[in-house]
């Protein structure tokens, strides 16, 4: 197939994927292993788009991005999580923590991919999918509208589940949300920090595609189509696809879409 289709088509799917807790990086990795990319450059691949809706994240919540860079100057050690730095904080100490823990994930995956064939490897990011949808039902059932502001403890456990959605499969929006939902806070606070939390954890994880080792696989014109339809059709669906998650069971997409994996992967 032409490399710049493939490039609409992957920006099409992030762009629409990123805002379902569905892990459009593994779904992405699956369509393209299915086209014959090698595991390894179609995760790069799938990292890299990120930087598209990363964009889009920034432009839709750009009045929080604004308030919370405003409160730089207020952000002092002891009363980090008080008040109007509570945000800041939150995103600050999450992404270390997701820094920490994806690096380590990062290093898993790499060994992992080098010695999978297609098949296993897609069969892995279908039981991730089957396990991240089973974490969002456990959250939508039991979880409770207690608190208001994030505090450091819940900045270093959504930061490291975080981390761990570098692994193909294990949505982030769905297992940052559901680890909100289980600390306490209701559904819009969950989404709006997760998706704030977002904005460096795709810098992050897009640039890690770029540079780590095979690259993505395209030259740099189908990479700036990539992006660019990302961007795009991101910042369009993001405020309905975000509406639609809060009242359909997405979980059970995700247990379908992981449960589908596992079997296509073990038929090849």
């Amino acid at each position: 197939m032409d490399p710049h289709l493939v490039a609409v088509v992957v920006g099409l799917l992030q762009g629409v994927f990123e805002w379902l807790p569905i892990s459009s990086e593994g779904n992405i990795a699956i369509a393209l292993t299915a086209l014959g990319t090698a595991p390894g450059v179609a995760v790069s691949y799938a990292l890299f788009v990120h930087l598209g809706t990363a964009l889009s994240a920034t432009a839709y919540y750009r009045d929080e991005v604004r308030t919370a860079l405003a409160s730089w100057s207020s952000l002092r050690p002891e009363s980090a999580f008080d008040g109007e730095t509570a945000t800041l904080s939150f995103v600050v100490l999450a992404t270390a923590a997701s820094s920490a823990v994806g690096l380590v994930a990062l290093l898993a995956l790499d060994a992992l991919v080098t010695e999978l064939t297609g098949g296993a490897f897609v069969a892995l990011i279908g039981a991730l999918l089957v396990a991240t949808g089973l974490l969002q039902r456990f959250a939508d059932a039991r979880s409770l509208a207690t608190r208001e502001t994030p505090d450091a403890l819940d900045a270093v456990l959504v930061g490291g589940l975080q981390g761990l959605a570098i692994l193909p499969g294990v949505s982030r929006s769905g297992t940052t949300t559901s680890a909100l939902l289980l600390r306490g806070h209701d559904g819009p606070a969950s989404f709006r920090l997760s998706f704030l939390l977002s904005i460096p954890a795709a810098l992050i994880g897009g640039t890690v595609g770029v540079v780590r080792g095979g690259g993505i696989g395209v030259s740099p014109t189908a990479g700036v189509v990539a992006l660019v339809v990302a961007a795009v059709v991101g910042y369009a669906t993001i405020d309905l696809l975000m509406r639609v998650v809060r009242r359909v069971a997405v979980w059970l997409l995700c247990v379908g879409l992981g449960a589908l994996a596992v079997a296509g992967g073990l038929l090849v």
